[in-house]
């Protein structure tokens, strides 16, 4: 899609954007649809785009996905999953109707914010404050977006890990097709494991201590990664484009988490994830990254990771 059809979507729908940039290499933050990035480049959107999300609304029964790269809160199921608070998967109330505010802008830079009240499978209360502060970096055929995901702890009760879990998953979307696949380097195969219960071993091939799993929607499986990967690359080859993420490193006592889509009844794994891989029947997928949590959730905590997304167009 182009930039200016987009933008122009979103003037009809009467939603709020925020432009990073230009509409020929920039990124559009959608601020009242979710917060999702949506990067540019030459005038054309890189993101995987959902025009029903954008005219529409998502409801209970009808989530429409809006694409674009998005902050939620980690794990999405288990016993301490934010998805399954009711018993069946869903996207809370508080994550589809997220209404962002412009805190801070300057030139090539944006900070924007949103108060959200999430519940998980137990029926804990957390307050949050999601935050994402974004700054753009340009070059030739490419664009570099750095940005801190956090989200702050506004309750008053200190919690446990039994408790709660919580942490910042931010999720790349891109349409994808045959050839599609995300490449990453890694020598032991146990640093890779599936999040679904069938095997997706079929999609991926091992050399010269890379990995590639194929994306191209086949299959509907999801991978995850735990610390010995250093970054995952995303490349369409029909569009000629490489998306690569890298996650700094964690903040200081804190650890990485299962964020599986596990169901309702099923304890968190102790092996935590770093990335992970989502591709979907739906010719789509996500390339994702994930913060730290702390061993207990005190007032007032500050969870982030800064996470750099750099497209590259090779020709």
């Amino acid at each position: 899609m182009k930039a200016s059809e987009m933008l122009e979507s979103f003037e009809k729908a009467g939603k709020r954007v925020h432009l990073v940039g230009s509409a020929d290499n920039g990124v559009i933050v959608a601020l009242d649809m979710e917060g999702r990035l949506f990067t540019i480049l030459n005038g054309e959107v890189l993101n995987r785009v959902n025009p029903a999300a954008i005219s529409g609304e998502s409801v209970m029964k009808d989530y429409l996905n809006p694409g674009g790269d998005g902050l939620w809160p980690a794990p999405e199921g288990t016993t301490l999953g934010y998805q399954y608070a009711t018993g069946s998967w869903r996207v809370s109330p508080g994550l589809r109707m997220a209404r962002y505010q412009v805190l801070e802008a300057g030139d090539n830079t944006v900070s924007i914010g949103c108060e959200i009240d999430l519940i998980n499978r137990l029926g804990t209360g957390i307050p949050v404050f999601f935050q994402r502060k974004i700054q753009v970096e340009f070059g030739e055929k490419s664009l570099i977006s750095k940005v801190r995901e956090s989200i702050t702890y506004l309750g008053n009760k200190t919690l446990t890990h039994e408790e709660c879990l919580v942490t910042p998953w931010t999720l790349c979307q891109f349409d994808c097709a045959a050839g599609c696949e995300v490449v990453f380097p890694c020598t032991d195969k146990s640093a890779v494991w599936d999040l679904y219960e069938e095997s997706s071993d079929a999609r991926r091939t091992w050399k010269d201590g890379f990995c590639h799993t194929a994306t191209d929607g086949s299959q509907r499986y999801q991978i995850a990664m735990d610390e010995r990967v250093p970054w995952i690359e995303f490349r369409d080859p029909g569009r000629s484009l490489t998306v690569r993420r890298h996650a700094g490193p964690l903040q200081t006592g804190q650890s990485y988490i299962d964020i599986s889509d596990a169901p309702p009844d099923v304890k968190p794994a102790s092996k935590g994830v770093r990335y992970s891989v989502y591709s979907d029947t739906n010719d789509f997928m996500e390339i994702e990254a994930v913060g730290g949590c702390p061993e207990t959730l005190s007032p007032g905590a500050k969870l982030s990771i800064d996470v750099t997304t750099e497209f590259y167009l090779t020709n």
